[in-house]
């Protein structure tokens, strides 16, 4: 039988509870079940839901493998600086599964033709990017955009035929 987890303090159960409250939040925004993200993540299911439930007793490997899974990164800081400054995510170099147009702003603007809560594979995206890159104004893309942008490219702009423009 596994060795009960250590007591932890209040402050201890408040940063479980932010991480799982934003493990949830985000599985839930990229529309992915507890079962598909507890399998890409290699844990089971009553893991996923102990460590959104900021549970204590969770390994921080497979939390982390939760994080990865879901392109979240943790940033550390000494806890002075922590009240100072919000807890950042960065989803720099993470690329997604499907990309929905409207959460992109350009890349709705890009694929006009395209109607409803359209989705695209990461290698349409990069098409439409690279194919409208005349009408794109790189220096107005948001940074969650110039970071999709860039992430495409790293995965497919060696590609045969795939030759970043943008």
């Amino acid at each position: 039988m596994p060795s009960s987890s250590p007591p932890t303090s209040a402050l201890s159960n408040e940063a479980l509870a932010a991480i799982g409250a934003s493990v949830r939040a985000r599985r839930k925004a990229l529309g992915i079940s507890a079962v598909a993200a507890a399998e890409a993540a290699g844990i089971s299911r009553p893991t996923l839901h102990r460590i959104e439930k900021g549970g204590s007793s969770v390994t921080m490997g497979a939390t982390v493998q939760v994080l990865v899974v879901l392109g979240l990164t943790v940033t550390l800081r000494p806890q002075e600086d922590a009240a100072a400054q919000p807890a950042t995510v960065s989803r720099r170099g993470w690329l997604p599964a499907r990309i929905r147009i409207t959460d992109y702003p350009w890349l709705k603007q890009l694929a006009w033709q395209l109607h409803g809560p359209q989705e695209l594979t990461p290698r349409e995206a990069l098409g439409i990017y690279e194919r409208n890159a005349r009408h794109l104004d790189t220096a107005a893309l948001a940074q969650d955009e110039r970071d999709l942008v860039e992430a495409l490219q790293q995965a497919f702009g060696d590609a045969p035929g795939g030759a970043s423009h943008v």
